[in-house]
């Protein structure tokens, strides 16, 4: 039996001889930088066409489990691109984990963690720590260090040792703890975070903290906004609790007073 290999062999275009005809049979290539240090001009290169990002992403333990939140805002660099990103991707339903870097980034890598820890409650009969998830997350960043990816991410979940709450960064660094925020406006969220955490808040009161943490960083970061997503994840589970508009909490954190000036004129129109 003879394997008919024509659909291997290149194309003959036909035509004349101009230069998009030989273009197309010809194979693509490109020069090489003349450069000394070709690793320092990649990573130089990465650094210059990579724009700037922000973002507001927190997580927290507490007696009830844990608390996850975040912003919703897509910023390149002076540009707000989209007002509504999910930055909590559920990788199973007992384990989260938080966007903040590059979007396609974050969202691909979270997703590929929730394929890969299907396949270990596949194949062990038994869900996968978040110990386990945030270190087989961690192993795979730290193979790819150095090419430009950009994520900063948090693994929160509750498993057979109870709730468990691990920071993730593109460098495969990997840190334990028991609150985190992460993203441009993580610097306004743990000012209220840190005032106003206690480990045996109730859920009410843990997710009122984390919109507010929320909030206040979306107020004074430009690159933090859109809508206030809360989860939490406990023994059955993680269940979004709100979703709010940052504009709509502005009014509920600082309702609208009438000025002096308006009122000195209402009075003064009153007598006349």
């Amino acid at each position: 039996m003879k394997i008919d290999t024509a659909g291997l062999e290149n194309h003959v275009f036909l035509g004349g001889n101009s230069e998009f005809d030989r273009g197309l049979t010809t194979a693509p290539s490109f020069e090489l930088p003349s450069v000394t240090d070709f690793d320092g001009f990649q990573k130089d290169a990465v650094q210059m066409v990579k724009p700037a990002k922000g973002t507001t992403t927190l997580a927290f333990i507490f007696k009830e489990g844990v608390m996850v939140a975040a912003d919703s805002r897509a910023s390149m660099g002076g540009y707000i691109s989209s007002q509504s990103v999910r930055k909590i991707i559920e990788i199973n339903p007992y384990m989260l984990g938080t966007m903040a870097g590059g979007a396609a980034d974050c969202q691909f890598w979270l997703r590929n963690l929730g394929m890969k820890c299907r396949l270990h409650e596949l194949a062990n009969k038994r869900r996968i720590s978040i110990a386990g998830a945030s270190k087989l997350l961690a192993n795979i960043l730290y193979s790819y260090r150095g090419m430009g990816l950009s994520v900063g991410t948090m693994v929160a979940g509750w498993d057979e040792t109870g709730p468990g709450l691990y920071y993730v960064d593109s460098e495969g660094g990997r840190l334990k703890g028991t609150r985190f925020s992460v993203g441009s406006g993580s610097p306004y969220a743990y000012g209220i975070l840190d005032n106003g955490y206690r480990y045996d808040m109730s859920v009410e009161e843990a997710a009122e903290l984390a919109r507010r943490s929320i909030y206040h960083a979306t107020f004074r970061d430009g690159a933090s906004g859109g809508v206030v997503s809360v989860y939490h994840v406990g023994p059955n589970g993680w269940k979004k609790l709100s979703g709010d508009d940052v504009s709509e909490l502005h009014y509920k954190y600082y309702p609208v007073v009438p000025s002096t000036v308006e009122q000195e004129m209402a009075e003064v129109s009153g007598t006349a």
